[in-house]
């Protein structure tokens, strides 16, 4: 019998140990001798669901399972409160918080979230989708506690790609001050997405690899622990064992870090040795204020190809689960956006020494690593460190360099101020490439890249653009380039493209500030940006079939509007469609028909984009059509504005 089974009472069949856990309360009743087994039985279950799977986080979440067991074993959850970072190492916890059964509906519509979700489960105490929440969230959580006078624990795990993030060490220096009663676990895989980089990366790995301090940390503990446990000679022993530690970590580890921020550092710890975690977390919960554990894992841990290659396995999906091997390729064979992006920027700056590319902690997610293959003195990846990214590219622009910011349209947000502040209120060249732009599907609305026309319209000064394909995406790369009279954006949709691009050296610049009118038409034109150029058309053959005749306007200038166009167009046309892969709230359809209303009042206008909501996971084309943004949705839309109504369905887009 599997080492993973346990007899059935009645001696009937075998029931697995994870079939048996419908909360943690079913966990801790297991004995501990078979919690090994249980941690087995989890990673082959999320090796089965991910390999079927189109899609899904895997090497992060094979390396938190003991660390999810002792943690929900040791802690009272759900009255202790466990808060995760992000969500991508959060399987484990989703399977042993009574969602084990549903777990292969995980990203996909209607199913379990791959992140955490306060509307989901009880067990998760606080949303997560964006690095370095964790520890800020713990924070108020304690604060709330003490407030109300209530007494339970404050746990968050942090991984240590998320410790690159400004964020956690305001959250560090706030509760170390404040003494606040709260536990910090330090998941320590040495990988973010990419590779870790920087001091801290240094810095953890000089704490966990030093023999000397971690010899003498041993030889301290079992003096305390051979010590008289009663009197001034235990006493005495134990307080000269703490001082040695101190002296030990002064001396060996610069600074420690996290004791000088007013935290007890307990660790590093094998966060794979599941007897070892009890016995510290339990020892940890019998001290007060602000202590850190710091927990080593393995990324991929108990699949040799995920641990061989983390940066490729952090997430995966419909692979053979014995070789890795891939169960089909995608169709079509078009290149994603992002993959021409990394071409093409790799290509250019071969042409232009000055340009860099910067990203943070996303080289292989934006494809800048084939930039720093060919241009490594040239590349830099700051970490999850995304206003530092922006401020560091702006002092270069002041030397005369020219950086493009590569970054996805959400986690751009994080660092708005900057943008404002430190690039456009100093009118600096720098070039925001910004992928993820719109609906970013299975990753659901923490990753949907809604909201980046709306944030970038209300900076002065900031041009603002999207391509309808790859050529023109390398187009505007070549304008956004030579353009330095401030700050320039490019967005693009996480897709393939609708066809493979010419030759690089064949692509001119798209001139500054223009339209381009793919299709002459009257009565009613169709405004469409980025990704929805083409949907847009294949609509006007839709309705030139009922006898409808439709411009179809390719406004790959978001700001500045192409004038001219405009003074073309209207008001010759009577009705105004605008379409866009973005926030209808601000966005390109609210800039362009204020502008029209302004100008031409007797023109009606409507504008179809993403809702006034946070729009769900998914698979994107479903999410897509939901919204109305295929051919036949925008077809309908345009139906309604010529009739006077809006189709019940799209009402919110109005």
């Amino acid at each position: 019998m599997s080492d993973l089974m346990l007899e059935h009472p009645d001696g009937a069949a075998p029931v697995s140990l994870l079939a048996q856990i419908m909360s943690p309360v079913e966990l801790r009743s297991l004995r501990e001798d078979q919690l090994e087994a249980l941690a087995d039985e989890m990673r082959e279950r999320i090796l089965d669901v991910v390999s079927q799977h189109k899609g899904a986080h895997f090497g992060s979440n094979l390396g938190t399972i003991e660390l999810t067991i002792a943690l929900h074993r040791v802690f009272d959850t759900p009255r202790d409160q466990l808060i995760w970072d992000v969500g991508h190492q959060a399987y484990p916890h989703k399977m042993l918080t009574g969602r084990n059964e549903a777990l292969p509906s995980i990203r996909k519509g209607g199913g379990l979230s791959g992140f955490l979700r306060r509307d989901e489960s009880e067990y998760d105490v606080f949303g997560a989708g964006h690095a370095a929440t964790s520890i800020s969230a713990a924070c108020g959580v304690a604060a709330a506690r003490d407030l109300k006078g209530q007494n339970f624990e404050v746990i968050a795990v942090i991984g240590d790609g998320s410790m690159t993030c400004g964020l956690a060490y305001e959250a560090l220096n706030n509760a170390g001050d404040t003494d606040r009663d709260l536990i910090v676990v330090l998941n320590d895989n040495q990988m973010s997405i990419s590779p870790n980089l920087g001091a801290l990366h240094r810095y953890l790995t000089q704490v966990r690899t030093n023999p000397l301090y971690n010899r003498v940390r041993e030889e301290a503990k079992r003096l305390v622990h051979s010590a008289p446990k009663l009197g001034t000679v235990g006493a005495y022993v134990e307080k000269l064992a703490v001082r040695a530690d101190d002296a030990v970590k002064n001396m060996f580890v610069p600074g420690m870090i996290f004791e000088e921020l007013g935290f007890r550092y307990v660790g590093p710890i094998d966060g794979h040795d599941i007897p070892l975690l009890l016995q510290t977390l339990q020892d940890v919960k019998e001290i007060d204020g602000p202590r850190l554990v710091h927990v080593l894992t393995t990324k991929g841990k108990g699949w040799g190809p995920a641990e061989a290659d983390q940066v490729k396995w952090h997430a995966g999906g419909g692979f053979d689960k014995r070789t890795g091997a891939p169960l089909k390729k995608s169709s079509g064979g078009l290149p994603r956006y992002q993959n021409v992006f990394g071409e093409a920027l790799t290509e250019l700056a071969m042409q232009h020494p000055d340009v860099v590319a910067i990203t943070a902690a996303m080289a292989t997610g934006t494809s800048t690593d084939v930039f720093q293959q060919a241009h490594p003195e040239r590349f830099f990846d700051v970490g999850i460190a995304e206003g530092h990214a922006v401020t560091f590219a702006a002092g270069l622009a002041t030397q005369g360099i020219k950086p493009v910011v590569a970054i996805y349209s959400t986690f751009l947000q994080r660092a708005y101020d900057s943008i404002v502040h430190d690039v456009a209120m100093q009118d600096l060249p720098v070039l925001f490439c910004m992928d993820r732009a719109g609906i970013a599907g299975d990753d659901g609305p923490t990753h949907h890249g809604g909201i980046d026309i709306p944030y970038m319209l209300a900076v002065p000064g900031m041009t603002i653009t999207a391509p309808k394909d790859a050529d023109e995406m390398i187009g505007l790369l070549r304008t956004g380039i030579g353009w330095n009279q401030g700050p320039f954006s490019v967005r693009w949709p996480r897709d393939s493209v609708p066809a493979a691009p010419r030759p690089i050296s064949e692509i001119p610049a798209v001139p500054f500030g223009t339209w381009e009118i793919l299709r002459a038409g009257s009565g009613i034109a169709l405004l469409a940006t980025g990704s929805m150029v083409y949907p847009s058309l294949a609509a006007a053959e839709m309705l030139a079939r009922q006898g409808i005749d439709t411009t179809v306007v390719n406004c790959r200038f978001i700001k500045p509007l192409d004038e001219l166009a405009l003074e073309r167009l209207f008001p010759g046309h009577t009705r105004a469609l605008t379409i866009e892969e973005g926030s209808v709230v601000n966005g390109f359809g609210t800039y362009v028909r204020a502008c029209i209303a302004d100008r031409w009042p007797s023109v009606e206008t409507a504008s179809l984009g993403l809702p006034d909501r946070f729009v769900d996971h998914g698979e994107r084309a479903d999410l897509l059509a939901e919204l109305g943004l295929t051919p036949e949705g925008i077809a309908e839309r345009a139906r309604a504005l010529i009739a006077g109504g809006v189709p019940a369905q799209l009402r919110e887009s109005a």
